[in-house]
């Protein structure tokens, strides 16, 4: 057996909001393995980005283990936690908001160097901001200039080399291209899936274009409402889908064959999404569910493997 790089173990993260509390990540538990891409989609609101801040402690959990080659990272100390935040990155969302419009490209990708005060002179500094520029294609010339003389698509690129800096096993690749043009998403896909290649990283790409993520991801797991709902290979959540929700959010994407797209049938959801604060017992799912029984809405359904590697949390998935 192989071990997971990462092990997510019952990870909750709450958020006091004055009217009641606001579940963003409700327990949600999962392996990724060393060299894979671990794709987490859904509707905006559902927790990832949530779920991949508290994974890499960003954001201290509310409850949950989180091991890191073996070790808990969420009963480390502040000095510990240092050395083990070399080891996993996270590019931002947005290339715009994630960079300081003050500093110069050169400052922005030596920081996590400058933090963990790996080089001593200025030279080697600079050799390997250069270096790491030119890993994601750029070159020296953009060193010195300013985030605002870049456009989205290079911004990223920046935010990329600096998450690189630290030589990290695992990066949390957090909706990466959703703020870039179409044309330009692609070039940085391709980007990343060339480092990982080259660099043997590990990703956690969140998103909700589902066919990007099925492009990228070698496992994808399905969040709604701060529940994991399926969990899968990736071809064999998009053939095989089992939970109403995987089923209604894979019939959105148009496929490139008229034939096939004219014949197709749109699963289309009643309702709108809960909200996500002081939710009630039960499925999360089970207002817009057209499957739901009784015993959807009095309990949690376990989320178990219901065929090798497939997990899905739904009481009805065997027999729908």
């Amino acid at each position: 057996m192989v071990e997971p790089l990462i092990s997510a173990r019952n990870i909750k993260k709450y958020f006091d909001v004055g009217e009641g509390v606001l579940k963003a990540v409700d327990g949600i538990s999962f392996d990724i393995y060393e060299g894979e891409t671990f794709g987490l989609v859904g509707e905006s609101g559902c927790g990832k980005s949530t779920a991949g801040r508290t994974i890499i402690r960003l954001y201290d959990p509310t409850d949950g283990e989180l091991y890191f080659n073996g070790k808990n990272i969420y009963e480390l100390s502040r000095h510990e936690m240092q050395e083990a935040r070399r080891n996993f990155q996270m590019i931002f969302q947005d290339p715009y908001a994630s960079l300081n419009p003050r500093m110069t490209v050169e400052e922005i990708v030596a920081e996590p160097l400058d933090i963990h005060g790996i080089y001593k002179n200025h030279k080697e500094r600079y050799e390997r901001v250069i270096e790491l520029l030119e890993l994601v294609g750029l070159n020296d010339e953009h060193a010195m200039r300013f985030p605002h003389e870049f456009s989205g698509g290079q911004r990223q690129r920046i935010g990329i080399a600096r998450a690189l800096a630290l030589n990290p096993k695992f990066i949390v690749c957090d909706e990466p291209i959703s703020a870039l043009d179409v044309s330009i998403q692609a070039q940085v896909v391709n980007l990343l899936k060339e480092l990982q290649k080259e660099l043997g990283l590990t990703y956690m790409f969140i998103a909700h274009d589902l066919s990007m993520v099925r492009y990228i991801s070698d496992r994808v797991g399905v969040m709604y409402l701060g529940h994991m709902m399926e969990l899968a290979q990736s071809e064999e959540l998009y053939i095989n889908p089992i939970h109403p929700y995987t089923r209604a959010l894979l019939s959105a994407i148009p496929i490139p064959d008229p034939e096939i797209q004219r014949n197709r049938q749109r699963i289309m959801l009643e309702g709108d999404v809960p909200s996500p604060i002081n939710p009630k017992p039960g499925c999360r799912f089970v207002d817009r569910c057209s499957y739901a029984v009784p015993k959807c809405r009095e309990t949690t359904p376990e989320f178990e493997e219901i065929k090798p590697k497939h997990f899905v949390a739904c009481h009805r998935a065997r027999e729908i």
